[in-house]
């Protein structure tokens, strides 16, 4: 297969060099034939990446037409690693220049209004190419195209501290806020082929892990296109945490933490969401050396040749010392950078916007994302068998 650029060089944008982003860098970096323009507004974020050989380094607003169009003109393909509340916007500019991009923002919008768009320009688009949504996406996907009918998908997924600290045994990868949206924003699922909705941090269950133990799994809104995408009467996502968070979460929201109704406070304004998130910030932050892992299993059942059967994958991985890439940004970042080399060398090139599902539906995508995963130590497990 060849690469899409027409000189010996293949030219990619980096928009955010934050956790994520940075893996994402660094990853890329790794090919010699890849020029990479790694773009953040945070000068410190650039600092880790600016000694890598092939990549230039770019201080800058994505917000600033000028800018943003500079540093994107010359890209074979674009990554969107911008915090999600600008992530809409940042995309709709890059579908605009024309650019191919694989999109790990996560923004509450709903993406496929950009279709048309990205068809029109003959953009190739990937959005939500993470590890959940991503990963989990792309199996469904694969499943999906194997089975006649597809009963049932539920996937359980979460990013954790290697070590439990009181009273919270959370930290997090990313915003604060971001978190806390799981734990108030409603939880979409289906069951019998109608969306259901109830509150985040319900139906609580208790799951044995493998290598990490007893977890407790509640309702989040995680389905995002597979809501619409995955013809299947069941689907549900439910997030993973250490037990006893659930109820501590529970509190903080009842109690009025997590609101973004402004209350008086001696004369004041105050948001309760903007206060929480600031004093839990650097409780949450991953700091130097702190390990996390990540967690993520997916069972689908249908039927396949005539037969019932059930298919289940599992992930657990670590964060890697000799990289100090912590597990989140590296199950994360490398799905990005495995589906953005899948672009460009043409393996996948439907045009329009595309979740990950489209991926994993692709002839040969599926493989060769495992095979790209085992080289970096990403190992998932396979299990399919019959079931009455």
């Amino acid at each position: 297969m060849s690469m899409k650029s027409t000189s010996d060089r293949i030219h990619i944008t980096v928009l955010g060099a934050g956790l994520v982003g940075s893996a994402i860098i660094k990853d890329l970096a790794l090919e010699s034939n890849y020029t990479i323009t790694a773009v953040d507004l945070d000068e410190n974020r650039l600092s880790d990446v600016k000694r890598l050989e092939n990549v230039v380094i770019r201080q800058g607003s994505v917000v600033d037409t000028a800018f943003f169009d500079e540093v994107c003109k010359n890209a074979d393909l674009v990554i969107c690693a911008v915090p999600g509340f600008l992530g809409y916007a940042t995309l709709e500019k890059i579908i605009q220049l024309g650019k191919d991009v694989v999109d790990i923002s996560f923004f509450p919008e709903d993406a496929l209004e950009l279709h048309d768009l990205a068809f029109a320009k003959g953009v190739t688009a990937v959005v939500d190419c993470g590890v959940a949504p991503g990963l989990c996406n792309i199996q469904a996907g694969y499943v999906q195209s194997r089975m006649k009918k597809v009963d049932s998908y539920v996937c359980y997924v979460g990013g954790l501290p290697r070590t439990r600290e009181w009273p919270f045994e959370y930290k997090a990868v990313f915003s604060p806020a971001d978190v806390i949206e799981e734990y108030t924003r409603p939880a979409r699922f289906v069951e019998y082929g109608t969306i259901v909705t109830k509150d985040a941090l319900t139906d609580l269950e208790k799951i044995n892990f493998p290598g990490v133990g007893t977890l407790e799994a509640f309702n989040t809104d995680g389905l995002r296109s597979l809501l619409f995408t995955l013809d299947a009467p069941f689907k549900k996502e439910k997030t993973l945490r250490y037990t006893g968070h659930v109820e501590l979460m529970r509190a903080f929201r009842d109690s009025g933490f997590f609101s973004n109704t402004p209350i008086l406070v001696d004369g004041l304004h105050v948001v309760p969401l903007q206060v929480t998130s600031k004093l839990l910030f650097d409780q949450w932050k991953m700091g130097p050396g702190d390990e996390d892992l990540t967690v993520m299993q997916v069972q689908m059942t249908g039927k396949e040749n005539g037969e019932q059967v059930r298919y289940t994958f599992d992930l657990l991985d670590f964060y890697d010392a000799s990289t100090s890439i912590h597990s989140m940004a590296r199950t994360t970042g490398y799905t990005c950078t495995i589906i953005a080399r899948q672009v460009l060398s043409g393996l996948f090139s439907r045009k329009g916007i595309s979740p990950p599902e489209y991926i994993g539906q692709t002839k040969g995508c599926y493989a060769n994302l495992l095979e790209e995963y085992k080289k970096r130590g990403i190992v998932v497990r396979e299990l399919k068998e019959s079931i009455a």
